[in-house]
Order: C-alpha cells, then structure tokens, then sequence
C-alpha cells in the first residue's frame, strides 16, 4: 500500500505525537497546473476540532519547510480522518476489525479491484474481509486505497 511514498509520515509523526495527537496518515496526490495536494490526517482521544488542525499546520509546514520532500508548488491540507477513515497502516486493518470497509486494489484479484466487506483483521501480509458470506484474503502490498464505510 503506497500512501506515502515520500516517506513525509517518518518525518512529522514524532512532531505530532508530541503534541497529544495521533498521525493517521498522509496522502500525496500530483496534480496538473496547481501543484499537489498534501493531506495530513491526524486524531486524537478528544477528537480534532479546526484549531487542533491550525496548530499542527503550523508544525507540519515547518518541518517540510526544512526537509523539503516536495518539488515545486503544494497544497497542504490537516484533517481528521472523518466517519470514512482511510486505513494506512497493517494495525488499523486490525484495529477497526468489525467494521465494513471498501478496499480498491492495485490490480485485479479474482478478476475483481473493488471490495466491499466487514473487515476480519490480518493473516500474515494479507487483510482478511468478509464478502457476501466469504472470507477473503487480499494482499497488503496490492491494497491501493481501503477505507472504513460509516453505518448508521
């Protein structure tokens, strides 16, 4: 799973720990004229309110400012994670096991990129969900993007 090829994460996590919050994850997408879109999310017991983003903005555009991973023009964006938290990491795969998740692969499994199941946590390197009935074992490594589905 390639969220964060910049590897921007190992460099602002210790920032933000140290503040109380938790770095969920980071997103870097490219984009045409305007430059990319960084997104931090970030989380904490009490929740993230506007405020808490405008702190660790301020730590975050400091770091980058004096490591300076990225090329040219970007956009940074702080975030909670939401209701439809992406997953990242191996550990939330177990963390939020339970809980129906939509996962989009990297390349086709089964003849199949889109998954939608009530996640069952890790076997080895793979997520395991469960499918109308059936487990599945998908590959970390080919997960492209997987996030949680809020029910109500």
């Amino acid at each position: 799973m390639k969220q964060d090829p910049l590897h921007i994460g190992e460099m602002l996590e210790p920032g933000i720990r140290s503040m109380g919050y938790e770095l969920v994850g980071v997103e870097y997408q490219t984009g045409g004229g305007d430059g990319g879109l960084l997104r931090v999310y970030i989380d904490s017991e009490d929740g993230i309110s506007a405020d808490d983003c405008q702190k660790v903005s301020y730590l975050v555009s400091g770091v980058l400012d004096v490591k300076d991973p990225i090329r040219g023009h970007y956009t940074l964006e702080i975030s909670s994670p939401g209701l439809d938290r992406l997953l990242f990491r191996p550990e939330d795969f177990e963390r939020f096991a339970g809980q129906l998740a939509r996962l989009r692969m990297i390349r086709p499994i089964g003849g199949q990129r889109k998954f939608k199941g009530r996640l069952r946590g890790l076997a080895g390197e793979n997520v395991v969900i469960e499918q109308d009935g059936q487990e599945i074992s998908l590959p970390f490594d080919e997960i492209e993007q997987a996030r949680l589905v809020p029910e109500f």
